[in-house]
């Protein structure tokens, strides 16, 4: 068993989307995590045309893909992220955009959907946090639930759905929906995760349903190259592939786009020589090395 290698197509943002696609395909990659912004798919743009055009795209390229909503400024062209499922206002509006990816997520038989919580504001207690997570995913996992979409929640650094156990945490108060599961972003599980990485990744188990490739260092919240953090990138991928992980697993390098095409390369490269690597440590059949 292997990973399914894919891009993040966030790092393409200089490219046109047929062009990323050729060339993600073109380095080996299997599929993309395609993040609803400009330069590729405006969620509040022609979406029969542009579901069309990715269709066409991503099997032109034999593509598989999972549907990203962290884009900046889609929503507000001031205030990065904003708003939120935790804003105290408009959150509605991320609603919205959450319940657009999923249909987009349908149409183009991607994956999943992944999405996150938000920054809490100062002034909100913590339950009504969670009250506004969970109305707030209320209308989206019932329009998964009839599209047969899978929900991915990412914990992220610095957000109210901080850490895994967050996240778990939230399926619980939700009623362990078998379609909310979680996205993994490996660069986090160094910056802010109680547990070790590979341990952070069996824990999590068969509910990682999303992966993001990517290196950090504790407590700094910036995508990193592969070998330029801390993270121990043999561990990790060993652990998801002891989890039965049969997931993409996309490299999540925003802002990387001036060098895509290299990064891209230079990346698959680091992949393929850490899953090699694993692949030889592995014991043969019958116990022999």
């Amino acid at each position: 068993m292997t990973l399914r290698l894919g891009y993040g197509l966030n790092g393409f943002a200089g490219h046109r989307l047929a062009d990323a696609c050729a060339v993600v395909a073109g380095l080996g990659y299997t599929g993309v995590g395609l993040t609803l912004d400009q330069p590729h798919f405006d969620p509040f743009g022609d979406l029969a045309g542009q579901i069309t055009h990715a269709r066409r795209c991503l099997e032109t390229q034999g593509l598989a893909s999972v549907v990203e909503t962290g884009s900046r400024y889609v929503l507000d062209p001031w205030h990065k992220h904003e708003p939120t499922l935790v804003s105290s206002a408009g959150r509605e509006r991320r609603v919205d955009l959450l319940r657009r990816a999923v249909r987009i997520a349908c149409e183009l038989g991607s994956e999943a959907m992944s999405c996150w919580s938000g920054t809490a504001p100062a002034d909100v207690s913590t339950a009504q946090l969670w009250a506004r997570v969970v109305d707030g995913l209320g209308p989206v996992l019932d329009d998964a639930a009839a599209l047969g979409v899978t929900v991915c929640v990412e914990p992220e650094p610095g957000m109210f759905l901080a850490t895994l156990d967050d996240v778990l945490d939230l399926r619980a108060r939700l009623g362990h929906p078998e379609h909310l599961r979680v996205t993994l972003d490996l660069g986090h599980l160094v910056c802010n995760e109680p547990r070790p990485p590979a341990a952070t990744v069996r824990h999590a188990g068969e509910l990682v349903a999303n992966v993001q490739v990517d290196d950090m260092v504790r407590d700094v919240h910036e995508h990193l190259e592969l070998g330029a953090g801390a993270l121990d990138l043999d561990a990790v991928l060993a652990a998801l592939l002891e989890t039965g992980y049969a997931g993409l697993a996309c490299v999540e390098l925003p802002r990387h786009s001036h060098a895509a095409p290299t990064v891209a390369r230079s990346t698959m490269a680091a992949l393929q020589a850490s899953l090699d690597r694993i692949g030889s440590a592995a014991p043969a059949p019958g116990g022999a090395r």
